[in-house]
């Protein structure tokens, strides 16, 4: 289907929010420092296959946030933390996250990333399998330059836990039955191990006490899990042209997502057989999109979810309380805050 013709604005469900900065002002510490993780992206890509360099310079100039390795460099500011290996670290996260990326888009058969052709769009499935593996490869590579094998344990951990993620979300798509539980496994395994894993690098850089690391990967850990639940809800919340890809996308792909859970327990037999109809064909009309968009708003759905997202932004800002007051901290708190205001 085209451009969808209805969608329920985000500030619709939201409260009014405290945010009153961008990305780039609360990633102003680190600034230099993620120009730092982008060039080192660029000098790990390269290879004597010149396909490789080639297709990761399209996937960098794709709009990324970096927001996975501006966690990482932000946690090692507060920690004390300022030398070389966070920018390092930084760069493992983002090949690791552009390679979890890749094969998801293929696995999808999501057509558009951020706007743009995916790269298997471009590239085809055969290439894109390998360039995803080779990204993966090279993330580890890259951390073996260094001597922490505490650090390069947990990276493996996290990466496991996010194929293992996947492959859970792959046995739950289609499953209109599938529990709150079920979906927030999902969300951890595929997106919050690595936010805490990000934050908790930082600690361990910076060799806080094991207080203030736990505290960390809290932050990060419970980050994850609302940046998550606040994707889940742009699908149909979300501008498309804002959103960079078609909303209505997760439905159409099986993937019944926390709103539609909370709709199926609140919705009655109407609810029910629409979105088992939708999920069951793999493709939504204007009239079923448009009923699915009411019967959302009827029953409050998105925002129930909303209010989920909202309670883990704040675990995630009251972890940070073993650390006092300084800049890095009040901006990974301003982070927490922009996760939930986000339109895209």
């Amino acid at each position: 289907m085209g451009r969808q013709p209805d969608s329920i604005p985000l500030s619709d469900i939201t409260q009014p929010s405290p945010v009153t900065a961008d990305l780039g002002q609360i990633f102003e510490p680190i600034r230099e420092d993620l120009h730092l993780v982008e060039q080192e992206f660029v000098r790990h890509i390269q290879s004597r296959v010149a396909l490789i360099p080639e297709m990761g310079r399209y996937i960098q100039n794709s709009g990324g946030k970096r927001v996975r390795p501006a966690v990482l460099l932000m946690a090692a500011r507060l920690s004390g933390y300022t030398g070389s290996r966070a920018v390092l670290y930084a760069s493992v996260v983002e090949f690791i996250h552009t390679a979890t990326l890749v094969h998801d888009d293929i696995i999808d058969g999501a057509d558009l990333r951020r706007g743009r052709l995916a790269v298997h769009s471009r590239w085809g499935n055969d290439i894109t399998v390998l360039l995803g593996d080779y990204l993966y490869i090279k993330s580890m590579a890259m951390a073996l330059t260094q001597d922490s094998l505490e650090i390069i344990r947990l990276l493996c951990d996290v990466t496991l836990r996010m194929i293992e993620g996947e492959l859970y979300q792959l046995t739950k798509t289609g499953d209109v039955d599938i529990t709150e539980e079920e979906h927030f496994e999902i969300i951890r395994r595929k997106t919050a191990f690595l936010f805490g894993g990000c934050a908790q690098i930082g600690g361990m850089l910076g060799g806080v006490t094991p207080e203030q690391e736990q505290g960390l990967r809290e932050f990060g850990f419970n980050l994850g899990v609302a940046f998550q639940l606040v994707d889940d809800l742009l699908d149909y919340t979300a501008d498309e042209t804002a959103l960079g890809k078609p909303v209505g996308g997760d439905l159409r792909e099986g993937k019944v997502t926390l709103p539609v859970i909370l709709l199926l327990q609140r919705g009655g037999a109407d609810a029910d057989a629409l979105i088992r109809a939708v999920v069951q064909e793999r493709s939504v009309s204007s009239e079923q999109w448009r009923e699915i968009i009411r019967l959302l708003r009827e029953h409050r759905t998105p925002q129930l979810a909303y209010t989920r997202a909202m309670e883990y932004a704040t675990r995630a800002k009251a972890a940070l309380d073993v650390f006092p007051p300084t800049r890095e901290r009040d901006a990974l708190v301003a982070l927490a805050d922009y996760v939930l205001a986000r339109d895209r």
